[in-house]
Protein backbone atom coordinates (compact mmCIF):
# COMPACT_ATOMS: atom_id res chain seq x y z
CA UNK A 1 0.00 0.00 0.00
CA UNK A 2 1.57 3.24 -1.20
CA UNK A 3 0.40 5.39 1.75
CA UNK A 4 1.74 2.92 4.28
CA UNK A 5 5.16 2.77 2.64
CA UNK A 6 5.48 6.54 2.57
CA UNK A 7 4.47 6.95 6.20
CA UNK A 8 6.74 4.16 7.43
CA UNK A 9 9.63 5.79 5.60
CA UNK A 10 8.85 9.05 7.40
CA UNK A 11 8.84 7.22 10.73
CA UNK A 12 12.14 5.49 10.06
CA UNK A 13 14.09 8.71 9.52
CA UNK A 14 12.66 10.51 12.55
CA UNK A 15 14.30 10.82 15.95
CA UNK A 16 11.28 12.19 17.84
CA UNK A 17 8.67 10.44 19.98
CA UNK A 18 6.40 7.52 19.25
CA UNK A 19 3.24 6.81 21.25
CA UNK A 20 1.45 3.46 21.42
CA UNK A 21 -2.12 3.06 22.67
CA UNK A 22 -4.81 0.47 22.28
CA UNK A 23 -7.31 -1.80 23.94
CA UNK A 24 -8.53 -5.37 24.01
CA UNK A 25 -12.14 -6.21 24.93
CA UNK A 26 -13.40 -9.71 25.72
CA UNK A 27 -17.19 -10.08 25.81
CA UNK A 28 -19.80 -12.55 26.95
CA UNK A 29 -22.89 -11.88 24.87
CA UNK A 30 -26.49 -12.99 25.03
CA UNK A 31 -28.27 -12.01 21.83
CA UNK A 32 -31.41 -12.75 19.84
CA UNK A 33 -32.01 -13.93 16.29
CA UNK A 34 -32.25 -13.19 13.36
CA UNK A 35 -28.74 -14.01 12.17
CA UNK A 36 -26.38 -11.04 11.99
CA UNK A 37 -25.58 -9.52 8.60
CA UNK A 38 -21.93 -10.46 9.29
CA UNK A 39 -23.03 -14.05 8.64
CA UNK A 40 -25.24 -13.16 5.64
CA UNK A 41 -28.36 -12.70 7.77
CA UNK A 42 -30.83 -9.86 8.25
CA UNK A 43 -30.17 -9.04 11.93
CA UNK A 44 -29.06 -5.55 12.95
CA UNK A 45 -26.96 -6.40 16.03
CA UNK A 46 -23.40 -7.71 15.91
CA UNK A 47 -24.18 -10.98 17.73
CA UNK A 48 -27.13 -13.36 17.41
CA UNK A 49 -26.35 -16.13 19.90
CA UNK A 50 -24.88 -16.69 23.36
CA UNK A 51 -21.18 -17.12 24.06
CA UNK A 52 -17.75 -15.56 24.46
CA UNK A 53 -16.05 -13.45 21.82
CA UNK A 54 -13.24 -11.00 21.19
CA UNK A 55 -15.11 -7.72 20.77
CA UNK A 56 -12.26 -5.29 20.08
CA UNK A 57 -8.51 -5.57 19.64
CA UNK A 58 -7.12 -2.25 18.43
CA UNK A 59 -3.82 -0.38 18.38
CA UNK A 60 -2.89 3.19 17.52
CA UNK A 61 0.63 4.36 16.70
CA UNK A 62 1.30 8.12 16.70
CA UNK A 63 4.75 9.26 15.67
CA UNK A 64 6.08 12.83 15.65
CA UNK A 65 8.31 13.17 12.59
CA UNK A 66 9.10 16.83 13.26
CA UNK A 67 7.32 19.13 15.77
CA UNK A 68 4.70 20.11 13.16
CA UNK A 69 4.31 16.74 11.40
CA UNK A 70 2.67 13.63 12.87
CA UNK A 71 1.89 10.15 11.55
CA UNK A 72 -1.04 8.15 12.95
CA UNK A 73 -1.80 4.51 12.15
CA UNK A 74 -4.90 2.71 13.54
CA UNK A 75 -5.20 -1.04 13.19
CA UNK A 76 -7.78 -3.60 14.34
CA UNK A 77 -8.17 -7.35 14.66
CA UNK A 78 -11.64 -8.93 14.54
CA UNK A 79 -12.56 -12.59 14.78
CA UNK A 80 -15.77 -12.01 12.79
CA UNK A 81 -16.37 -10.58 9.35
CA UNK A 82 -14.67 -11.14 6.01
CA UNK A 83 -11.24 -9.72 6.93
CA UNK A 84 -9.73 -10.14 10.37
CA UNK A 85 -6.68 -7.86 10.49
CA UNK A 86 -6.17 -4.52 8.85
CA UNK A 87 -6.11 -0.73 8.93
CA UNK A 88 -9.00 1.50 9.91
CA UNK A 89 -7.11 4.82 9.63
CA UNK A 90 -3.75 5.97 8.28
CA UNK A 91 -3.02 9.70 8.22
CA UNK A 92 -0.29 12.31 8.08
CA UNK A 93 -1.12 15.60 9.86
CA UNK A 94 0.74 18.87 9.38
CA UNK A 95 0.16 21.58 12.00
CA UNK A 96 2.54 24.51 11.60
CA UNK A 97 3.32 26.86 14.46
CA UNK A 98 2.08 30.27 13.33
CA UNK A 99 1.76 33.49 15.38
CA UNK A 100 -1.52 34.65 13.81
CA UNK A 101 -4.85 34.35 15.60
CA UNK A 102 -6.32 32.34 12.74
CA UNK A 103 -4.32 29.15 12.25
CA UNK A 104 -4.38 26.21 9.87
CA UNK A 105 -3.52 22.55 9.63
CA UNK A 106 -4.02 19.76 7.11
CA UNK A 107 -4.08 15.99 6.91
CA UNK A 108 -3.85 13.40 4.14
CA UNK A 109 -4.44 9.67 4.15
CA UNK A 110 -7.32 7.34 4.99
CA UNK A 111 -9.36 8.64 7.91
CA UNK A 112 -12.76 9.48 9.39
CA UNK A 113 -14.28 12.93 9.01
CA UNK A 114 -14.55 14.27 12.56
CA UNK A 115 -18.32 14.71 12.50
CA UNK A 116 -18.92 12.42 15.50
CA UNK A 117 -18.92 13.58 19.13
CA UNK A 118 -19.72 10.01 20.20
CA UNK A 119 -16.68 8.20 18.77
CA UNK A 120 -13.89 10.08 20.53
CA UNK A 121 -11.97 7.22 22.18
CA UNK A 122 -8.90 5.35 20.90
CA UNK A 123 -9.27 4.09 17.31
CA UNK A 124 -12.59 5.88 16.81
CA UNK A 125 -14.40 3.89 19.50
CA UNK A 126 -16.95 5.28 21.95
CA UNK A 127 -16.19 5.81 25.66
CA UNK A 128 -19.93 5.67 26.40
CA UNK A 129 -21.43 2.48 24.92
CA UNK A 130 -20.20 -0.65 23.15
CA UNK A 131 -22.96 -0.80 20.52
CA UNK A 132 -22.74 2.65 18.96
CA UNK A 133 -25.52 4.79 17.54
CA UNK A 134 -27.09 3.84 14.20
CA UNK A 135 -25.47 6.90 12.59
CA UNK A 136 -21.92 6.15 13.69
CA UNK A 137 -22.29 2.38 13.24
CA UNK A 138 -23.00 3.11 9.56
CA UNK A 139 -20.09 5.56 9.29
CA UNK A 140 -17.79 2.88 10.73
CA UNK A 141 -19.03 0.41 8.12
CA UNK A 142 -19.07 2.39 4.91
CA UNK A 143 -17.45 5.81 5.21
CA UNK A 144 -13.80 6.85 5.19
CA UNK A 145 -11.89 9.76 3.62
CA UNK A 146 -9.17 8.65 1.21
CA UNK A 147 -7.84 12.07 0.37
CA UNK A 148 -6.92 15.38 1.96
CA UNK A 149 -8.56 17.72 4.47
CA UNK A 150 -7.68 21.38 5.06
CA UNK A 151 -8.64 23.12 8.33
CA UNK A 152 -8.60 26.76 9.38
CA UNK A 153 -9.37 27.49 13.02
CA UNK A 154 -9.34 30.14 15.69
CA UNK A 155 -8.92 29.19 19.35
CA UNK A 156 -11.05 31.41 21.59
CA UNK A 157 -8.20 32.08 23.98
CA UNK A 158 -6.25 33.74 21.14
CA UNK A 159 -8.75 36.63 21.13
CA UNK A 160 -10.08 36.28 24.69
CA UNK A 161 -13.39 35.02 23.36
CA UNK A 162 -15.57 32.22 24.80
CA UNK A 163 -16.04 30.91 21.24
CA UNK A 164 -13.63 28.75 19.26
CA UNK A 165 -14.32 27.68 15.68
CA UNK A 166 -12.97 25.46 12.90
CA UNK A 167 -13.83 25.24 9.21
CA UNK A 168 -12.92 22.05 7.37
CA UNK A 169 -12.98 21.15 3.67
CA UNK A 170 -11.88 17.90 2.05
CA UNK A 171 -11.55 16.15 -1.29
CA UNK A 172 -11.44 12.37 -1.52
CA UNK A 173 -11.80 9.28 -3.67
CA UNK A 174 -12.46 5.61 -2.95
CA UNK A 175 -15.88 5.79 -1.28
CA UNK A 176 -18.16 5.20 -4.28
CA UNK A 177 -20.35 2.31 -2.95
CA UNK A 178 -21.39 4.38 0.09
CA UNK A 179 -25.12 3.93 0.68
CA UNK A 180 -25.52 0.30 -0.39
CA UNK A 181 -25.58 -1.20 3.12
CA UNK A 182 -28.23 1.07 4.64
CA UNK A 183 -30.35 0.79 1.47
CA UNK A 184 -30.48 -3.02 1.41
CA UNK A 185 -29.90 -4.01 5.04
CA UNK A 186 -30.98 -0.81 6.81
CA UNK A 187 -29.30 0.79 9.81
CA UNK A 188 -27.69 -1.36 12.52
CA UNK A 189 -26.25 -0.82 16.02
CA UNK A 190 -22.78 -2.26 16.70
CA UNK A 191 -19.08 -1.37 17.09
CA UNK A 192 -17.35 -3.20 14.21
CA UNK A 193 -15.45 -0.94 11.81
CA UNK A 194 -14.72 -2.05 8.25
CA UNK A 195 -11.04 -2.52 7.47
CA UNK A 196 -9.24 -1.16 4.44
CA UNK A 197 -9.86 -3.45 1.43
CA UNK A 198 -12.45 -5.44 3.41
CA UNK A 199 -15.49 -7.05 1.77
CA UNK A 200 -18.67 -6.25 3.71
CA UNK A 201 -21.25 -9.04 3.51
CA UNK A 202 -25.04 -8.74 3.60
CA UNK A 203 -27.92 -11.17 3.05
CA UNK A 204 -28.26 -12.61 -0.51
CA UNK A 205 -31.52 -10.85 -1.34
CA UNK A 206 -32.90 -12.54 -4.50
CA UNK A 207 -33.86 -9.24 -6.12
CA UNK A 208 -30.31 -7.93 -5.64
CA UNK A 209 -28.32 -10.92 -6.91
CA UNK A 210 -30.70 -12.00 -9.74
CA UNK A 211 -29.14 -11.38 -13.16
CA UNK A 212 -32.57 -10.35 -14.44
CA UNK A 213 -32.98 -7.77 -11.69
CA UNK A 214 -30.32 -5.53 -10.13
CA UNK A 215 -27.53 -8.10 -10.60
CA UNK A 216 -25.22 -7.09 -7.76
CA UNK A 217 -23.17 -9.40 -5.50
CA UNK A 218 -24.32 -10.00 -1.91
CA UNK A 219 -21.36 -7.99 -0.64
CA UNK A 220 -19.74 -4.62 -1.16
CA UNK A 221 -16.20 -3.29 -0.85
CA UNK A 222 -17.08 0.12 0.62
CA UNK A 223 -13.75 1.87 -0.05
CA UNK A 224 -13.64 1.15 -3.80
CA UNK A 225 -13.03 3.78 -6.47
CA UNK A 226 -15.28 3.17 -9.49
CA UNK A 227 -15.88 6.37 -11.49
CA UNK A 228 -12.54 8.23 -10.98
CA UNK A 229 -14.39 11.30 -9.68
CA UNK A 230 -13.52 13.30 -6.56
CA UNK A 231 -15.96 13.71 -3.68
CA UNK A 232 -16.14 16.62 -1.23
CA UNK A 233 -17.29 17.53 2.24
CA UNK A 234 -17.26 20.64 4.40
CA UNK A 235 -17.64 20.99 8.14
CA UNK A 236 -18.01 23.69 10.78
CA UNK A 237 -17.09 23.16 14.46
CA UNK A 238 -18.18 25.59 17.18
CA UNK A 239 -17.10 25.37 20.82
CA UNK A 240 -18.39 27.59 23.61
CA UNK A 241 -16.23 27.62 26.75
CA UNK A 242 -15.50 23.90 26.28
CA UNK A 243 -19.03 23.42 27.57
CA UNK A 244 -21.12 23.27 24.40
CA UNK A 245 -19.95 21.89 21.05
CA UNK A 246 -21.67 21.88 17.65
CA UNK A 247 -20.50 20.15 14.49
CA UNK A 248 -22.22 20.53 11.12
CA UNK A 249 -21.10 18.64 7.99
CA UNK A 250 -22.28 18.43 4.41
CA UNK A 251 -20.99 15.38 2.52
CA UNK A 252 -21.33 14.57 -1.20
CA UNK A 253 -19.29 11.85 -2.88
CA UNK A 254 -20.33 13.26 -6.33
CA UNK A 255 -20.35 9.71 -7.71
CA UNK A 256 -21.72 8.78 -11.13
CA UNK A 257 -24.59 6.38 -10.24
CA UNK A 258 -24.36 4.67 -13.66
CA UNK A 259 -20.69 3.71 -13.25
CA UNK A 260 -20.13 0.00 -12.56
CA UNK A 261 -16.95 -2.06 -12.36
CA UNK A 262 -16.11 -5.62 -13.41
CA UNK A 263 -17.31 -6.95 -10.03
CA UNK A 264 -20.78 -5.47 -10.67
CA UNK A 265 -20.25 -2.90 -7.91
CA UNK A 266 -21.94 0.42 -8.66
CA UNK A 267 -20.98 3.93 -7.69
CA UNK A 268 -23.77 5.38 -5.53
CA UNK A 269 -24.39 9.14 -5.53
CA UNK A 270 -24.65 9.69 -1.78
CA UNK A 271 -25.01 12.98 0.05
CA UNK A 272 -26.12 14.00 3.52
CA UNK A 273 -26.22 16.65 6.24
CA UNK A 274 -25.00 15.81 9.74
CA UNK A 275 -25.48 17.94 12.86
CA UNK A 276 -23.97 16.85 16.19
CA UNK A 277 -24.17 18.53 19.59
CA UNK A 278 -22.70 18.00 23.04
CA UNK A 279 -23.52 20.01 26.14
CA UNK A 280 -21.86 19.52 29.52
CA UNK A 281 -24.35 20.30 32.29
CA UNK A 282 -21.53 19.81 34.81
CA UNK A 283 -18.04 18.33 34.67
CA UNK A 284 -19.63 14.92 35.25
CA UNK A 285 -22.90 15.01 33.28
CA UNK A 286 -23.40 15.61 29.56
CA UNK A 287 -25.89 15.14 26.76
CA UNK A 288 -24.97 14.20 23.19
CA UNK A 289 -27.19 14.29 20.12
CA UNK A 290 -26.73 13.79 16.39
CA UNK A 291 -29.06 14.01 13.40
CA UNK A 292 -28.33 12.90 9.86
CA UNK A 293 -30.47 13.22 6.73
CA UNK A 294 -29.59 12.41 3.14
CA UNK A 295 -30.24 10.31 0.05
CA UNK A 296 -28.46 7.85 -2.22
CA UNK A 297 -28.96 6.82 -5.86
CA UNK A 298 -27.70 3.76 -7.76
CA UNK A 299 -28.07 3.17 -11.52
CA UNK A 300 -31.01 4.52 -13.53
CA UNK A 301 -32.93 4.82 -10.28
CA UNK A 302 -32.47 1.07 -9.72
CA UNK A 303 -32.20 2.03 -6.06
CA UNK A 304 -33.06 5.42 -4.63
CA UNK A 305 -33.52 5.90 -0.90
CA UNK A 306 -33.85 8.81 1.49
CA UNK A 307 -32.60 8.19 5.01
CA UNK A 308 -32.84 9.89 8.39
CA UNK A 309 -31.36 8.93 11.75
CA UNK A 310 -31.18 10.55 15.18
CA UNK A 311 -29.83 9.71 18.60
CA UNK A 312 -29.83 11.38 22.00
CA UNK A 313 -27.60 10.15 24.82
CA UNK A 314 -27.22 11.15 28.47
CA UNK A 315 -23.98 10.20 30.23
CA UNK A 316 -22.91 10.70 33.83
CA UNK A 317 -19.56 9.93 35.47
CA UNK A 318 -19.33 9.34 39.22
CA UNK A 319 -15.82 8.60 40.48
CA UNK A 320 -14.78 5.41 38.63
CA UNK A 321 -18.29 4.72 37.28
CA UNK A 322 -19.81 5.93 34.03
CA UNK A 323 -23.53 5.50 33.28
CA UNK A 324 -24.87 6.14 29.76
CA UNK A 325 -28.28 5.77 28.11
CA UNK A 326 -29.07 6.37 24.44
CA UNK A 327 -32.18 6.39 22.25
CA UNK A 328 -31.92 5.85 18.47
CA UNK A 329 -34.48 6.44 15.72
CA UNK A 330 -33.73 5.55 12.08
CA UNK A 331 -35.63 5.41 8.80
CA UNK A 332 -34.95 4.52 5.14
CA UNK A 333 -37.60 5.28 2.46
CA UNK A 334 -37.34 4.10 -1.15
CA UNK A 335 -38.62 5.67 -4.34
CA UNK A 336 -37.15 3.66 -7.22
CA UNK A 337 -38.22 1.62 -10.26
CA UNK A 338 -38.06 -1.92 -8.84
CA UNK A 339 -41.12 -2.34 -6.63
CA UNK A 340 -40.25 -5.95 -5.72
CA UNK A 341 -36.78 -4.90 -4.46
CA UNK A 342 -38.09 -3.64 -1.15
CA UNK A 343 -35.78 -1.09 0.51
CA UNK A 344 -38.02 0.53 3.10
CA UNK A 345 -36.85 0.09 6.69
CA UNK A 346 -37.30 1.87 9.96
CA UNK A 347 -36.74 1.27 13.64
CA UNK A 348 -35.69 2.50 17.03
CA UNK A 349 -33.37 1.35 19.79
CA UNK A 350 -32.59 1.79 23.48
CA UNK A 351 -29.10 1.20 24.88
CA UNK A 352 -28.02 1.46 28.54
CA UNK A 353 -24.45 1.00 29.68
CA UNK A 354 -22.42 0.93 32.91
CA UNK A 355 -18.62 1.01 32.94
CA UNK A 356 -16.30 0.78 35.93
CA UNK A 357 -12.57 1.57 35.96
CA UNK A 358 -11.04 -1.18 38.08
CA UNK A 359 -7.56 0.36 37.71
CA UNK A 360 -5.65 2.61 35.34
CA UNK A 361 -5.59 -0.17 32.73
CA UNK A 362 -8.58 -2.42 33.47
CA UNK A 363 -12.26 -1.69 32.97
CA UNK A 364 -15.42 -3.81 33.19
CA UNK A 365 -18.84 -3.00 31.78
CA UNK A 366 -22.39 -4.20 31.26
CA UNK A 367 -24.65 -3.14 28.40
CA UNK A 368 -28.23 -3.91 27.44
CA UNK A 369 -29.70 -3.02 24.04
CA UNK A 370 -33.15 -3.46 22.60
CA UNK A 371 -33.50 -2.74 18.88
CA UNK A 372 -36.77 -2.87 16.96
CA UNK A 373 -36.39 -2.90 13.17
CA UNK A 374 -39.00 -3.28 10.44
CA UNK A 375 -37.16 -4.15 7.22
CA UNK A 376 -39.38 -4.80 4.19
CA UNK A 377 -37.01 -7.07 2.25
CA UNK A 378 -36.97 -9.74 4.99
CA UNK A 379 -40.13 -11.02 3.29
CA UNK A 380 -37.86 -12.36 0.50
CA UNK A 381 -36.64 -15.00 2.99
CA UNK A 382 -40.11 -15.69 4.40
CA UNK A 383 -39.14 -13.90 7.61
CA UNK A 384 -41.29 -11.47 9.56
CA UNK A 385 -40.43 -7.93 8.53
CA UNK A 386 -40.70 -6.54 12.09
CA UNK A 387 -38.24 -7.93 14.65
CA UNK A 388 -37.23 -6.84 18.15
CA UNK A 389 -33.71 -7.97 19.10
CA UNK A 390 -32.26 -7.85 22.61
CA UNK A 391 -28.55 -8.00 23.37
CA UNK A 392 -26.71 -8.12 26.70
CA UNK A 393 -22.93 -7.67 26.84
CA UNK A 394 -20.57 -8.31 29.77
CA UNK A 395 -17.22 -6.79 28.81
CA UNK A 396 -13.74 -6.92 30.30
CA UNK A 397 -11.30 -4.41 28.83
CA UNK A 398 -7.54 -3.89 29.08
CA UNK A 399 -6.21 -0.62 27.66
CA UNK A 400 -2.86 1.11 27.51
Amino acid sequence: MKWLMLLLCAVSVSSLSTEFSGKVQAVWHQSDLPTTWLESGTGVTRFNDNGMALQQSVMRIKHTVIPSLEVQVDGSYYADGDQHLGLTQLQLTYKPLVPSRIKWRARVGFFYPEMSLENVDTNWLSPYTYAQSAINSWIGEELRTAGAEFIIYRPGRAVRSPWSWEFRAAVFKGNDPLGSIISWRGFALHDRQSLHHERLQFAPYPTVIDTNMIWHPDWVEPFTEIDSKWGVYAGLHLDYLRQTQLRYYYYDNLADPNAVNEQRLYAWRTKFHSLAMQHNFTTRTRILMQWMTGDTLMGERFVYTQYDAFYAMLSHRQNRHRFSARVDIFDVDEDDIFENDQNNSHGHGLTVNWRYDVSDHWQVGVEYSQVHSDVANRVQFNLPTAVTQQQTLLVSEYHW
